[in-house]
């Protein structure tokens, strides 16, 4: 091998290793930290390490609902051409993440069957103003809430799950955060004005969202009852 072609490759491992210690020890973007008002409580992440089955069909289930609800958005504004190409490119990403995590189902032995929603969302939607341009704007805001907490919930379980597990979660969250960076600056473009007091008070409906003790555990659950 000649010198050159030997300096470019051993280069090339040190890029893939320095990379992959990256991943190994992906951080919480700081700006979701400062976003969320609160962490997951610790007593979630002790349900979920328990019921590790329905994390995982429930984490599909979420999945598919973000695709979902981003078609949904994607037909109900059609002249907002910002929102389409994002929203297209969101929704494909989450279909993505669904199959890989239907995947890592089949892998391991865990059968898709139904599960109930969590009331999280539910907490979060009740508090949207009905009419427009106010109704796009707040569903903009809850959906970067529900990002932001996944993103969340992603970092903090993944140093407690099995290596295959835990390397999956932390691949997710460059998408997760992109995924609430996207719907904030939407919400912010689209506003026509400054949207800091309503961030504010959904952010304070996801804090005692997530703190509401709750009989089941979902993937985005609220404390143990």
């Amino acid at each position: 091998m000649h010198q050159h072609a030997a300096l470019a490759l051993a280069a090339g491992i040190r890029i893939m290793l320095r990379l992959c210690d990256i991943s190994q020890n992906a951080m919480l973007p700081p700006e979701i930290e400062r976003f969320l008002l609160c962490p997951t409580p610790d007593s979630w992440i002790a349900q979920a390490l328990e019921h590790q089955d329905i994390l995982l069909i429930d984490h599909a289930n979420c999945e598919k609902k973000a695709a979902s609800t981003a078609l949904t958005l994607l037909f109900r504004y059609i002249e907002k051409a910002e929102l389409q190409y994002k929203l297209s490119r969101l929704a494909r990403e989450e279909l993505r993440h669904f199959e890989q995590v239907s995947a890592l189902m089949i892998k391991r032995g865990v059968a898709y069957r139904p599960v109930s929603a969590a009331l999280y969302a539910q907490r979060l939607h009740k508090h949207m103003r009905s009419s427009e341009p106010h109704k796009l704007i707040d569903t903009l805001i809850v959906g970067a809430f529900i990002e932001a907490r996944s993103c969340e919930r992603f970092h903090r379980l993944a140093p407690h799950l099995d290596e295959e597990l835990g390397k999956f979660y932390r691949s997710l969250l460059k998408s997760e955060a992109r995924h609430y960076q996207g719907y904030l600056k939407m919400a912010r473009d689209y506003a026509g004005e400054p949207i800091d007091e309503r961030v504010a008070y959904f952010a304070e409906v996801e804090r005692d969202a997530i703190l509401t003790p709750d009989a089941e555990f979902r993937f985005h659950s609220g404390a143990a009852a």
